[in-house]
């Protein structure tokens, strides 16, 4: 059986898996006000790029089972369109006390990568169009910066249109 890896100083599970694969990222910190009324435009702003490039991870209830959903900040989660791209009928936004006791994070952290439980993943398709993309690294301040094919072969997602303006 493989040792897990150890978790790095300062290193969240999403770090610790996208060095674990050898993927390619950049993690960006900044400082996190706990007034702002959206954790994704913060980044955003804080980072100096574009919401379309800045990607929120959400946890839905599809037919009784939590998917993540990653979208882009700057727009809404098609609960519809979501259920249809793993199969399902009907789609829900979880409770945010099961999506932090089954990822791992806390809500405004939770990264699609090195959830405690790994979840069926689901991620926009408008993620190509850009050279890399920006996910929370696992806490609130904290984000990694990679290529969103890396980022779907991570999490085994599903690649489809799945935002909203």
């Amino acid at each position: 059986m493989a040792k897990k890896p150890k978790k790095q100083a300062g290193g969240t599970p999403a770090t610790v898996a996208l060095t674990a694969a050898g993927t390619p990222f950049t993690v960006h910190a900044y400082d996190h006000d706990p007034a702002s009324p959206s954790y994704g435009e913060e980044a955003a702003e804080a980072l100096g790029v574009s919401p379309a490039r800045v990607f929120k991870t959400l946890v839905a209830d599809v037919d009784g089972a939590l998917t993540v959903a990653v979208v882009p900040v700057a727009g809404q989660l098609d609960l519809k369109a979501l259920a249809t791209a793993v199969g399902g009928k009907r789609a829900s936004m979880a409770d945010p006390a099961a999506a932090e006791r089954t990822t791992g994070y806390v809500r405004g952290g939770i990264s699609p990568l090195g959830q405690r439980k790994r979840l069926p993943t689901v991620l926009d398709a408008s993620a190509w169009d850009h050279e890399t993309i920006c996910v929370s690294a696992g806490r609130r301040g904290l984000e990694v910066e990679l290529a969103a094919e890396a980022l779907r072969t991570l999490t085994s997602a599903v690649r489809a249109p799945i935002a909203r303006a």
